[in-house]
């Protein structure tokens, strides 16, 4: 690795963890007369609200997954797969708790997986379920709902029994090599990583959560700042009408969480803000639906996976997270 990138990236993950909330902080604090209006003052506290809560799980995260990255080989993994269909559908749900990856660093890692022998339904369940089923989320989730224990568990449950259903039919199915690629080809692109991908140095290391945290919090902010909008330039009577328990209320959150593309770790924030209007089986379908299948995501399927492949793994998981959602909006 090359010490001059070390030096550029550095600068840049200490000024998110640091300097932005400062700014956002002091803005809040010296008004201005070009966000005088009082709409414009709503967005910003809102969206600094939602910023600052969501910052230390992404941090969170960040982290995590940059260990991950380049202090763990993936055989040591492989190692662990079970042959039996149900224990390998549990394991791979499970495996979010020993391998707390946001979906923005899934797919390649599950690839590489993939290459060392994991087999496709297991790989396909951790996809799913990684990015909710792990510490950092359930930790975000809690704080976020912390007057709502029900959207937690139920949260964790939904996405459970999403993830194994559609493990046991890919299993079914039996796709033997859903890859875009060749798995020759797969490996060629694997060994020409760059150097910093392959060495085991707290340099690397910093550098990799450098980039992490500066991709997923773009999507954080774009996040904050879009339902801070919503929430202060659609009247509440319209968010009340969506959440009235029609099905519209429902796609309304599934899309709204496919368009966002917000880490798994900072969505429960904003989820949150939409308490007063939802009922628990639309705030559910945002927050499982957007962790499985967002507009970010679904471009890394498209370049992993083949598109037959992606289609139908796009149409189980809308169908089951919508079937799902209702199905606990009834209960409670």
């Amino acid at each position: 690795m090359k010490v001059s990138m070390l030096y550029k990236t550095l600068p840049l993950f200490f000024a998110i963890i640091f300097l932005v909330p400062a700014l956002l902080v002091v803005s809040h604090h010296h008004q201005t007369s070009l966000f005088s209006h009082p709409q414009l003052q709503q967005i910003k506290v809102l969206f600094i609200g939602i910023f600052l809560e969501a910052l230390p799980f992404v941090l969170l995260g960040v982290l995590l997954s940059s260990l991950l990255q380049i202090f763990i080989k993936d055989a040591w993994i492989r190692r662990f797969s079970p042959k039996h269909p149900v224990i390998g559908v549990l394991f791979g749900s499970m495996l979010g708790f020993v391998l707390p990856i946001c979906e923005c660093g899934m797919i390649p890692v599950v690839r590489r997986l993939m290459l060392k022998g994991m087999p496709v339904y297991i790989a396909v369940t951790f996809i799913l379920s990684g990015p909710i089923l792990n510490p950092v989320v359930l930790s975000a989730t809690t704080v976020a709902f912390d007057a709502y224990p029900e959207v937690i568990w139920s949260r964790m449950g939904l996405a459970l029994a999403v993830a194994a259903a559609i493990g046991f039919i890919i299993y079914v199915r039996s796709p033997k090599n859903p890859l875009k690629l060749s798995l020759d080809k797969v490996q060629m692109q694997s060994d020409a990583l760059p150097f910093h991908q392959h060495t085991k140095t707290w340099s690397s290391f910093f550098v990799h959560a450098g980039n992490e945290l500066i991709d997923m919090s773009k999507y954080l902010v774009l996040g904050a700042f879009i339902t801070a909008c919503i929430q202060s330039f659609i009247p509440r009577e319209q968010l009340l009408a969506l959440g009235d328990g029609s099905l519209s209320s429902y796609l309304f959150m599934m899309g709204f969480a496919f368009v966002l593309s917000l880490c798994s770790t900072s969505d429960a924030f904003v989820a949150s803000a939409f308490t007063h209007a939802f009922s628990i089986g639309p705030l559910l379908s945002f927050l499982v639906m957007g962790p499985m299948l967002d507009f970010k995501g679904l471009l890394m399927l498209l370049a992993t996976f083949r598109i037959k492949f992606v289609i139908g793994l796009c149409l189980l998981v809308i169908v089951l997270v919508l079937i799902g959602s209702v199905a606990i909006d009834f209960l409670y």
